[in-house]
């Protein structure tokens, strides 16, 4: 059956969302039809709040609302252990295993040569800079156990070793081709408890 007009729109823009295939769109499409107008205002509201005021954090590229994310921000974190991740989605991850209690680097990617995607597409200058100039001691690497997070991390390991700063890796517990943001909370806590120093 096909669609016209404001809910064809509709169904199509769902339908572009990650993980969201045409039977789930067309789902979301009647739920929204069907629901009080003042809770679809309330869903409208919310994504245009979050174009407008969440942005990346100046310093972990984290989101944020405003110049610092919370972490940041918090003079509680410990500012010599840094965790370098792919995605922010990670950081909730690591923060539910209450085991971690520095500060993050996010990359915003992993090293993938066949996607086009090497270190000038994420932000492995900006990890560079801040070592010095925040007197990181340990940088933890944990980038996905997979393929491109393993490529990452051995890379990051070669250049940031001669610096003089300790590089560690999440230990196993995670499965390989996993996601992070997928991870129990004892699996990661224990992964991050494990870490192990990279030697390239």
């Amino acid at each position: 059956m096909a669609f016209a007009g404001p809910l064809r729109s509709l169904v199509d823009e769902l339908g572009r969302l990650p993980g969201i295939g045409p039977k789930s769109a067309q789902r979301i499409a009647f739920y929204i039809l069907k629901v009080a107008p003042e809770d679809a205002a309330r869903l409208v509201e919310a994504i245009i709040a979050v174009k407008e005021r969440v942005t990346l954090c100046t310093r972990c590229f984290n989101v944020a609302e405003g110049g610092l994310c919370s972490i940041c921000d918090d003079p509680r974190r410990e500012a010599s252990i840094l965790c370098v991740v792919e995605d922010p989605r990670d950081i909730v991850a690591v923060e539910k295993t209450q085991e971690f209690s520095g500060r993050y680097h996010v990359l915003h990617g992993a090293l993938n040569p066949i996607e086009g995607i090497g270190p000038e597409q994420i932000r492995v200058r900006e990890l560079l800079g801040r070592l010095g100039a925040e007197g990181v001691s340990e940088v933890i690497l944990c980038t996905n156990p997979n393929l491109e997070g393993e490529a990452t991390a051995m890379y990051l390991a070669r250049l940031i070793e001669p610096l003089g700063v300790k590089v560690t890796r999440i230990a196993s517990g995670l499965p390989v081709g996993g996601d992070l943001e997928y991870a129990d909370e004892l699996t990661l806590g224990r992964a991050l408890e494990w870490r192990r120093e990279m030697k390239s």
